[in-house]
C-alpha cells in the first residue's frame, strides 16, 4: 500500500512496478483521500505561483519536459505533468481516489493491516462508516510534508480580531487569491517562500499596509540568474540559469574524501566563494542583491539554512538604514516576530529578541513606535508532521535511522519524501529514495552504509530537523545502490560528452541511471540534450565558479 498520490506516491508506485520479480512480486495500490492526484500542488496552491525548483531538477529521470518548455512550471502545469506521468507508466489502475486511510496496525503474524474508508456515493462530503481492511507486507507513507498547518501561539492573537467583524486570521494554506488581500492592513508571520509570495501579492493587490515578520532573517536568491553587471560591464544571458543547477558534480560528488565529507569542508568553501561573488556582483553578501533581513553571520551558509528562491518581494521591503533610495512607492515593513497582541489588537515587536550580546536587529529598531494594528493576520509558518492513522509500534520519519527512509528494526515501512533540501526539490529525492527502498527490501544495497554527512546543521531549538543538503543526500543514496558512476566507467561506455555533462552538471537523477540496477537507455539521451543545454547556459565563468 502507498498512502498518498502526490509526486512521491506516484514515483514510488512506478518504481515498485518496475522492480517486481518472482521473488518480490510487488503489486502496489495507491490510496489517496482527495478526488484527484497531485497532493499539495493540486489542493494547497494560490494564484500567480510557480514552482521555485526548475524542470531540469524536478522532472523524474525518465519522463522529461520538452526543451522548449519554460524552466519553471506553474502548479497547474505540474499537476498536468503528474497526470501525464501516471498515464505514461500505466499507473491509473493502481490509484484509488477518495480513499482515506484511517488506521494502520501491525499484524501479529507479520505485515500490516491497513484500514480505509471511501467517500459516500450519495454524499461525497461524508465518509462511509464501514472501513475496508487490507493485509499487506509492505507500506510506503507518501503523504508529504505540507499537510497539517503549523500555527505558533502568539499571546493575545485573538485580540487582532476583536471589535472588527472584517478582520481575519488564516494560515497560508488557506490563501488563494489577491481578493483576500485587497485593501487590508496585513501582518505576515514567516519569511519563507510562501510568506514572501503573500507579501508581494499583498503589495500588488493594493493592500493598505504590509508588515512581514521574520524570526531571524532569511537568505534570498532568485530562482533563476539572468543579467548582471561587473565593473561597469553588463553581461547579458539569452536564457536564465536556474539557481538549483549551479552547483556541479565535479567538486561536490564525483569524489569526496571521507574527511572532507565529515567536516563539511566543501560546503564552507562554496559558501566562501559564493559570498565573495555576491559582494562583487551586488555589493552585499547577505543574499543576491539582498539588503534587508540578513541572517546572523554564523547562520549565513548552505549548511544552516533553507534558501528562499522567491525574490520578487525584495523590491518592496524598506531598508532599515535608509541609505538606499526606495525602489517603489509601496513599502513592505520588516519586523521581528511579534511577542504579543495588546487588548486593542496592536502587534508588539520587542526591541531585541536575541538575548545574546549582538547589535539590535535593524528592523526591530525601525519598527519601534510604529502602530501595527492589522485586520488580516497571515501565518506563513509551515507545517507539522502528524500521523494519526499509524497504530502502536510505528515510528515517524524523524526516527527513520536508515537514510531517513525507514528504521533498522522494520524496513517494510518507508517514508518517501520526508526530507527537505536546503536547495533543491523533493520529487527527485523521492525517486532515488524509492530506488533505495526497493533494493533494500531485495537486500541489494551496499552494506555497511556509509556515515551520514548530508544533514543540515541544526541546534536543539530548531523546529525543522529534517533538512538535508540536496546534492550530498542524493549522491549518498546513489552510492548506496551502486548507481553513482565512475568517470572512467562513463567515458568507456558513453564517451567524453557524457563525462563533461556529469562533471559540470548538477545532481540530476538521470546521471544515476547511467549505470547500476536502474540503468536506463534514455538517460544518456537526456543528458546530451536537456542537461547539456543547462550546462552551456552558464558559460565558462559560471561553470568554473560552480565547480
Amino acid at each position: 500500500i502507498i498512502v498518498g498520490a502526490g509526486p512521491s506516491g506516484l514515483v514510488a508506485c512506478k518504481t515498485l512496478l518496475e522492480a517486481a520479480t518472482h521473488d518480490f512480486p510487488f503489486d502496489p495500490i495507491v490510496l489517496e483521500q482527495e478526488d484527484d492526484i497531485g497532493d499539495t500542488f493540486q489542493y494547497r496552491f494560490y494564484e500567480n505561483t510557480t514552482l521555485v525548483s526548475s524542470k531540469q531538477l524536478t522532472s523524474f529521470s525518465d519522463f522529461r519536459l520538452p526543451l522548449s518548455h519554460s524552466d519553471h512550471l506553474t502548479l497547474e502545469q505540474y499537476v498536468n505533468y503528474l497526470r501525464d506521468y501516471a498515464s505514461h507508466f500505466n499507473l491509473w489502475s493502481r490509484i484509488h481516489l477518495a480513499c482515506k486511510v484511517v488506521n494502520i496496525l501491525k499484524d501479529p503474524q507479520g505485515g500490516h493491516n491497513v484500514s480505509y474508508v471511501r467517500k459516500r456515493e450519495d454524499n461525497p462530503a461524508e465518509w462511509d462508516s464501514e472501513a475496508i481492511t487490507i493485509h499487506i507486507p509492505y507500506l510506503a507513507i507518501c503523504t508529504g510534508l505540507h499537510i497539517v498547518p503549523h500555527v505558533p501561539g502568539i499571546p493575545g492573537g485573538d485580540n487582532a480580531l476583536k471589535n472588527n467583524p472584517e478582520a481575519k486570521l488564516f494560515h497560508s494554506s488557506e490563501y488563494k487569491s489577491r481578493d483576500q488581500l485587497r485593501g487590508k492592513k496585513i501582518l505576515i508571520f514567516g519569511t519563507g517562500e510562501t510568506g514572501m509570495d503573500i507579501a508581494y501579492e499583498s503589495a500588488k493587490a493594493g493592500a493598505k499596509e504590509v508588515v512581514l515578520c521574520s524570526r531571524a532573517g532569511f537568505l534570498s536568491f532568485p530562482k533563476a540568474l539572468n543579467d548582471f553587471s561587473l565593473l561597469g560591464f553588463k553581461f547579458e544571458s539569452k536564457s536564465p540559469v536556474p539557481i538549483d543547477s549551479l552547483i556541479t558534480n565535479l567538486g561536490e560528488t564525483a569524489y569526496v574524501h571521507p574527511w572532507v565529507a565529515k567536516s563539511h569542508t566543501r560546503w564552507f568553501i562554496s559558501d566562501f566563494v559564493i559570498k565573495r561573488v555576491l559582494w562583487v556582483l551586488t555589493g552585499t553578501q547577505a543574499g543576491c542583491n539582498q539588503w534587508v533581513g540578513e541572517l546572523e553571520p554564523e547562520r549565513l551558509g548552505r549548511a544552516d539554512v533553507f534558501l528562499n528562491k522567491v525574490s520578487l518581494c525584495l523590491c518592496f521591503p524598506s531598508d532599515p538604514d535608509e541609505d538606499m533610495p526606495p525602489q517603489t512607492d509601496f513599502t513592505v515593513e520588516l519586523a521581528p516576530f511579534s511577542s504579543h497582541f495588546t487588548e486593542g489588537g496592536r502587534a508588539i515587536s520587542p526591541l531585541d529578541l536575541d538575548k545574546r550580546s549582538r547589535p539590535k536587529r535593524k528592523d526591530a529598531v525601525r519598527i519601534q513606535g510604529k502602530v501595527v494594528k492589522p485586520n488580516l493576520v497571515a501565518y506563513a509558518t509551515g507545517y507539522e508532521q502528524k500521523f494519526g492513522f499509524l497504530g502502536e509500534g510505528y515510528k515517524t520519519p524523524g526516527e527513520a535511522d536508515v537514510r531517513n527512509i525507514c528504521w533498522s528494526g522494520d524496513t517494510s515501512v518507508a517514508f518517501i519524501g520526508f526530507v527537505r533540501p536546503g536547495v533543491g526539490a523533493i520529487p527527485p529525492i523521492s525517486e532515488i529514495q524509492s530506488m533505495f527502498w526497493v533494493l533494500l527490501l531485495r537486500d541489494q544495497v551496499c552494506k555497511p552504509l556509509r556515515a551520514a554527512h548530508y544533514h543540515l546543521l541544526v541546534n536543539e531549538n530548531t523546529r525543522i530537523k529534517y533538512g538535508v543538503d540536496h546534492s550530498t543526500y542524493v549522491s549518498t543514496l546513489a552510492k548506496d545502490i551502486g548507481a553513482a558512476p565512475g568517470l572512467r566507467e562513463v567515458w568507456r561506455e558513453y564517451g567524453w560528452h557524457v563525462v563533461l555533462c556529469y562533471c559540470f552538471g548538477a545532481v540530476f537523477i538521470p546521471f544515476y541511471r547511467l549505470v547500476g540496477p536502474s540503468k536506463s537507455p534514455v538517460a544518456p539521451v537526456i543528458i546530451k540534450t536537456e542537461l547539456w543545454d543547462t550546462i552551456t547556459r552558464r558559460g565558462l565563468i559560471g561553470n568554473i565558479i560552480g565547480s
